[in-house]
Parts: C-alpha cells; sequence; structure tokens
C-alpha cells in the first residue's frame, strides 16, 4: 500500500489563502498548502493534476429531509403553503417503509455528493409503525457511501387531536422519543475532528411537539453534549400558531423551552425582527437559510445579511427534497446568491459570502470549525469541480463561475482523504438500480 502524501497539484482555482500551488494530503488530513509556483516539503508525493479542477472545502449542508425525495412535485401539493403542503403530504409519509427510506436516504446522500457534499445533516421526524429504526437506517447508508453525518432524531408528539398539525398515525409519546434519542446517542455519536457520525435531537416545531418534549430533549441534550435543532419561524402560520398556542412568537417559546444557546441552530429563521436577531447572536444561535424552499412554498425570504450584521452565523440547508425538489448543495450555493444579492445588491454580496455559507458557516451550525476550510491540519475533505460543460464557457475567475454559472456536479470529492467521487461517479454505486429501486418505492408511497 502507498503511504506518500497526495498532492493535488495547481489547481486551476481554489477557495484557500496560499494554496495556488495546491494542497497536500497525508492520511485524513491536509498537510500543507503549497503557494503558487512551490513544491510541497515531501520530496516524492503521489501527484493528482489539479490543473482542469476548482478546488472548494467540501460542502455542509445543515437541514434536510432525506425521506422526502420519494415525494418530489407530488401534484395535489404543489402549489400549496407550508401548512397545507404538510396536512397533503403526511398521509404518504406515514407509508414509508424501512425499504423504501433505504432508497429515499441513499438517493439523497448520491445526490449531495455529487454536487461535492462531504457532510450532512438529516433531519428525520416521521416514525409510523415499522419506521422506528429509520435512523439506523440512515447511518447504514452514509456509511456504504462514505459521507459525513449528523442525523438529526427528530419527533412529533402533538398530534391533530392535540391541537397539532400531524395526523395520529406519524406521531410518538414522549417516553418513546427520548428513550430512542439516547440509545441512538449511546450508539452512534462520535466526538472529535475525525467524528464520521453525529447525533442531535430534533424536535420537529412548534406546531407539532409538546412544550414538555422540547424541555425534555433540551435536557437530554446537555446531559450527553449534542447539539439541538428544530424549524423555526418559517412562515407568518408559525407565528400566528405560537401566539394562539404558547401566547409569544416563536423565539420566546424557544427561549422558554431552555433551548436559546450556541449548542442550538434552527432552519429557515425568515421571520425574525431585529431585536430577535440580537438576541439570537448574543446566545450563540445560528440558523440554516434554505432559499429554494422558502421559494416555492412562498414562505419569505431569510434576512440574511442583516442576521449576520448583527453577529448570526449562518449555514446554507437544501431542506426536504419534497419542498426543494432536489439535493444539491451547489444549486443551492447559487440560489442563495441569487435571492440575498436580489435583496440586499451587489455591493452587500458575493459569490464568496454565498460559498462560505456553504462551508464556515456551515460548520459553525453543527459546531464543526475543523470542517468547510483549506487549512494544514484540516480533515481533508475536497470537492473539485471542472469547468468544461458548455455552461462554462469564457468563464474567467473560475471560483465565480462555479456560484455564476451554476456548477452541479463535482467531478471528484474526497472525504477524509479518500476519494468517494471520481470522474463524476460514486465507486461502488449502481446508480441506474438506485434509480429503479427509488422510482418504484416513490410510485408504491404516493399510488397507494
Amino acid at each position: 500500500m502507498d503511504t506518500r502524501p497526495i498532492w493535488i497539484r495547481e489547481p486551476l482555482g481554489i477557495l484557500a489563502e496560499g494554496a495556488g500551488g495546491g494542497v497536500v494530503v497525508r492520511g485524513n488530513r491536509i498537510e500543507e498548502l503549497v503557494p503558487s509556483g512551490g513544491r510541497p516539503s515531501d520530496p516524492d508525493p503521489m501527484v493528482f493534476d489539479a490543473s482542469t479542477h476548482v478546488v472548494l472545502p467540501g460542502l455542509i449542508n445543515t437541514h434536510h429531509h432525506f425521506y422526502q425525495t420519494l415525494t418530489r412535485a407530488v401534484a395535489s401539493a404543489i402549489d400549496q403553503p407550508l401548512f397545507g403542503w404538510l396536512t397533503t403530504l403526511y398521509p404518504f409519509w406515514a407509508r414509508v417503509t424501512p425499504d423504501s427510506l433505504d432508497a429515499a436516504a441513499t438517493l439523497a446522500l448520491a445526490e449531495l455528493l455529487l454536487s461535492g457534499c462531504t457532510t450532512t445533516t438529516d433531519h428525520h421526524y416521521v416514525f409510523a409503525p415499522g419506521l422506528e429504526q429509520a435512523i439506523d437506517i440512515e447511518i447504514a447508508a452514509a456509511r456504504r457511501l462514505g459521507i459525513r453525518v449528523m442525523v438529526t432524531r427528530g419527533s412529533m408528539n402533538r398530534s391533530q387531536r392535540d391541537g397539532g398539525l400531524p395526523p395520529d398515525s406519524v406521531v410518538q409519546d414522549e417516553d418513546t422519543i427520548l428513550a430512542d434519542s439516547e440509545r441512538l446517542i449511546t450508539r452512534y455519536h462520535q466526538t472529535g475532528a475525525d467524528a464520521s457520525v453525529q447525533v442531535a435531537l430534533a424536535p420537529c416545531s412548534p406546531f407539532s411537539v409538546t412544550t414538555s418534549l422540547m424541555k425534555s430533549s433540551a435536557e437530554l441534550a446537555a446531559r450527553h453534549g449534542v447539539r439541538l435543532h428544530t424549524h423555526l419561524a418559517e412562515t407568518a402560520d408559525e407565528d400566528q400558531f405560537c401566539q394562539a398556542m404558547h401566547g409569544c412568537r416563536p423565539l420566546d417559546y424557544l427561549e422558554q423551552c431552555g433551548w436559546l444557546h450556541d449548542k442550538v441552530w434552527v432552519a429557515h429563521g425568515v421571520h425574525f425582527d431585529a431585536t430577535e436577531m440580537t438576541r439570537l447572536a448574543r446566545a450563540g444561535v445560528a440558523v440554516t437559510h434554505c432559499p429554494c424552499s422558502n421559494q416555492i412554498l412562498g414562505s419569505g425570504h431569510c434576512p440574511v445579511c442583516d442576521m449576520e450584521a448583527a453577529g448570526v452565523r449562518i449555514g446554507l440547508g437544501v431542506d426536504g427534497s419534497a419542498s426543494n425538489n432536489a439535493s444539491n448543495l451547489m444549486q443551492e450555493i447559487r440560489a442563495a446568491f441569487l435571492l440575498q444579492r436580489g435583496r440586499y445588491g451587489v455591493e452587500h454580496v458575493s459569490h464568496r459570502d454565498a460559498l462560505r455559507w456553504a462551508t464556515t458557516g456551515s460548520a459553525a451550525c453543527i459546531g464543526r470549525p475543523e470542517l468547510g476550510v483549506i487549512s494544514a491540519g484540516a480533515p481533508a475533505d475536497l470537492a473539485l469541480f471542472r469547468l468544461d460543460e458548455l455552461r462554462f464557457s469564457g468563464a474567467g475567475d473560475p471560483l465565480a463561475a462555479l456560484v455564476l454559472c451554476g456548477a452541479h456536479h463535482a467531478d471528484r470529492v474526497m472525504v477524509g482523504g479518500r476519494w468517494v467521487v471520481e470522474h463524476g461517479a460514486i465507486p461502488g454505486l449502481d446508480l441506474p438500480a438506485l434509480l429503479r429501486r427509488h422510482a418504484a418505492a416513490a410510485r408504491s408511497l404516493v399510488m397507494a
């Protein structure tokens, strides 16, 4: 076995300072950045010629629902706002089986990897009878493909009979939820810079869980030192629900439940006001921006620049494939860039901002500051893109071209020093067979 380091030599472009000559990877770490015209310290590295590639840190997706790849573009849900969209799709989701979830998770993870994503979260909260091992299934799929994952053990225990939104068939009781949450943390959660599987706790939303579960989840997370995640401030309907049910706005409710601290990140953040942004920043709560989902559901626009000006950390998420209808993080970067530039103007948003949200910003959301960067000592998580498609012809700045011209498919992806995408494909994955299995599972779900 060749133990020499790999020199990813002289890339066409790279998102790192002082690395025009490339990067050196030894084992699972970046050992060295090579300046333009320089050579590695090791006299005899293996060489990967990157002269036709743009190199990014591995992208990080901080909000998703893998199972929703089974219900993309369902006709009855297409033109619905969030609450109507959810109530339309809950009956379909109640029929997800272990086999269909495996197909959904595998397909979502493959799509993410091929878009340059090396670390992803998933927020699974639908536990119909027979799907009690859902998180185990997702972790097994992630391990097969070689992607880092932070599974967020979602939960719903407030059904329609209790004044919530989900039907009785997809909720669990609090004791079951907490017991399984502790089981998953104990069995799977890893710590340290090399962690490939982590677990967080993620009661779904203010309109689908009880206050007791919110507080108990926070206490359990604190005991085990894991993070917390939920949907918050996504729609005006959510604001109205919180006012009617809890007598306060969503952020006030979060604070009452013991969630306003730096081990929390929330998805969406569309409807925070200026005072709430200051409170989020002071507490260290991070926010995941989900531009495609918010636009498709008509939920509004996350005020990213205002939140960053207040000191809030911003990451990026593709959200569920039934609202976004895609699991492509490079496409999400472009969507975030366009949406926020349209809101704030060219002087306030650049392509580098959008790339930052999906790298160091997302790393901050999940408490992994060692990820999302190309620096000596960092994990060797890298995404390499070629600019040889029609959409890139004539492009000048290679990094800008990825965002402005709409890159969507990585040629090479490395996780922990190991190539998990080569020549635009995932080694060992029979993609046609996966597509057939996934399509059949989706048809059976919607047509049943």
